[in-house]
């Protein structure tokens, strides 16, 4: 299992360029009993679904990861570097999951590695479009070892502020469209989001801020990004909040967003809920959802991402049972 995921994470797959890590599992991971179906999608990308028998119970993780690329390295328990958690560490787990359920005899199950999760999961919109039969898809992200009861929603806006340019010595001629940015993040700062219970608080974080206007003129526009992690108790009312933050000036567009949702979970495992997104969302179609995985939200994304092996071991005799669990209700 180790030498699988260091031998992934050797090779560099942030979002766009996941094909490379794809090609080399299709020519050289061909595990016992299992049928590979290549998954292709409109991007150019492919999914990956092994498949033992007719797939009842999934697995599914994804094989994009964020930029910039760390390469693997071992650190006594732990293995460090990009995807080690998320999710590189999840594929490794789930991959030697399917091969000892095979070995135990069970048929009937599957392994989806996908593309693009981190950048809209347009991998998933893919597969949830062609999978059928199954009851059951367990989502691998670092969940610390819990299973889920329940992730935050979120909602990508797009925010456009006009002004009037002129010569920075005389601002009063003109409009100052940053001005009225940084009046617009002032309130949305200020602003109460009604608390979920289960949830918590509605956050945000702002991206991509652009002015680009010379330093002795006047901005007449800046745009921003925003990226909201919504609860139950807000997420349908974001488009309804927003506008009431912004004035007759500002442009607002809502890319895309994912609801709030609720997980499975089995008898004799520690839950908890989350505030990242996944997969999980667009994969409606393949049954009711589990979330479940070794390693850290808190050290995804940053330059110190890790996994300890231990807990890897760990998730895979966990997932063995949680799998064995779900195959006595279908039965």
């Amino acid at each position: 299992m180790t030498g699988f995921l260091i031998s992934i994470m050797n090779i560099d797959s942030t979002s766009g360029s996941e094909n490379s890590v794809a090609d080399f599992l299709i020519s050289s991971y061909n595990p016992e009993g299992s049928e590979l179906e290549v998954i292709d999608i409109e991007n150019g990308k492919k999914n990956l679904f092994y498949k033992w028998g007719k797939p009842e119970i999934i697995f599914c993780s994804h094989f994009d990861t964020v930029p910039p690329y760390i390469p693997p390295s071992l650190d006594g328990d732990l293995i460090k570097g990009r995807g080690s958690c998320d999710a590189k560490g999840q594929i490794a787990v789930l991959a030697y999951v399917c091969e000892k359920l095979f070995e135990k005899g069970h048929t009937n199950f599957g392994l989806l590695m996908l593309a693009g999760e981190e950048v809209g999961s347009y991998g998933a919109i893919a597969a949830n479009k062609v999978i059928t039969g199954s009851k059951y898809v367990i989502v691998g992200e670092p969940t610390e070892n819990k299973l889920i009861r329940a992730s935050k929603g979120n909602i990508l806006a797009e925010f456009v502020f006009k002004g009037r340019s002129c010569h920075s010595g005389y601002p009063e001629n003109g409009d100052d469209a940053v001005m009225r940015m940084s009046s617009f993040i002032e309130r949305l700062r200020r602003y109460e989001f009604t608390l979920d219970e289960i949830l918590g608080e509605t956050t945000f974080n702002i991206g991509k801020v652009v002015s680009d206007n010379a330093h002795n003129v006047v901005s007449e526009k800046a745009s921003l990004k925003i990226f909201f992690r919504t609860t139950k108790a807000t997420h349908d009312h974001m488009k309804e909040i927003i506008p009431l933050l912004t004035d007759e000036l500002t442009e607002v567009n809502f890319k895309y967003g994912d609801r709030p949702m609720d997980f499975v979970t089995v008898d004799g495992f520690e839950t908890g809920v989350v505030s990242y997104g996944s997969d999980a969302p667009e994969l409606y179609n393949l049954g009711e959802c589990l979330l479940y995985g070794p390693g850290s939200i808190l050290d995804a994304h940053t330059v110190n991402e890790k996994v300890k092996i231990s807990d890897m071991n760990k998730a895979v005799d966990d997932l063995i049972d949680i799998y064995e669990k779900l195959k006595q209700k279908l039965n």
